[in-house]
């Protein structure tokens, strides 16, 4: 186990990409230094830690700095090798890569454009966040876990739709997240938000409808004036 001086994670209490982060350290056991930021008054420290992006989450190892979410966990994963998260096969390997990128470019975006949009915009960005779920619940068919067995890779790379999905249905009074559709991955949320390490290291979920509703309202009432 890492001495916590030597493990600083830099994060944001809603951040999903924070979140998977935080998760694959606890799964890995590894004990961590977590750095709340204000996003809105970004640090000296974030500035200087990641001067090109300037966002969270970024980890700092032996005074080695990575930044973004994706490469932190292969970093993570590769670094510490007990509890793997990615799969041993090249091939799965890439495919999980694959997976995460499609959720991550189409899903998340899409999904978050549809809960603060309306009209054309909405159904249009609706109807792609849609299919992309529907390669989601493809992949998850038949397993209890995108990992296997066990949470992994793609589990944590995908784990916002638990807990975030639902909260952009009800904000954007939507349902891309619907049960009917998506049978697998609903039952997948279920299992993924009951592991233990999850379920104690989820954000608030009044606070983040709340959150969510005041970021739709500033986006709609900034097109209204563009």
């Amino acid at each position: 186990m890492a001495n916590p001086k030597e493990v600083e994670l830099l994060g944001f209490w809603f951040s999903p990409f924070v979140r998977r982060v935080e998760w694959a350290l606890k799964l890995k056991g590894i004990a961590y230094d977590y750095i709340e930021e204000d996003i809105l008054n970004k640090s000296a420290l974030l500035l200087r830690l990641n001067p090109v992006h300037q966002k969270v989450p970024v980890l700092v190892h032996a005074g080695r700095v990575v930044c973004e979410s994706f490469l932190i966990l292969e970093y993570i994963d590769e670094t510490w090798k007990q509890n793997p998260l990615l799969p041993r096969d090249p091939y799965d390997r890439a495919m999980a890569r694959f997976c995460a990128s499609v959720a991550e470019g189409q899903l998340f975006e899409n999904a978050w454009i549809a809960a603060c949009s309306e009209g054309e915009e909405k159904e249009r960005a609706t109807k792609l966040a849609t299919e992309a779920l529907g390669h989601i619940e493809g992949v998850i068919k038949g397993k209890a876990f995108f990992g296997g067995e066990g949470i992994g890779y793609l589990d944590l790379a995908i784990g916002w739709v638990a807990y975030l999905l639902p909260v952009w249905d009800e904000v954007g009074s939507m349902k891309i997240f619907d049960p009917a559709m998506f049978p697998a991955t609903v039952a997948w949320t279920g299992r993924f938000i009951d592991h233990p390490v999850i379920k104690e290291n989820l954000p608030p979920r009044d606070k983040t409808v709340v959150y969510c509703r005041q970021k739709r309202s500033q986006m709609l009432a900034s097109k209204s004036r563009a």
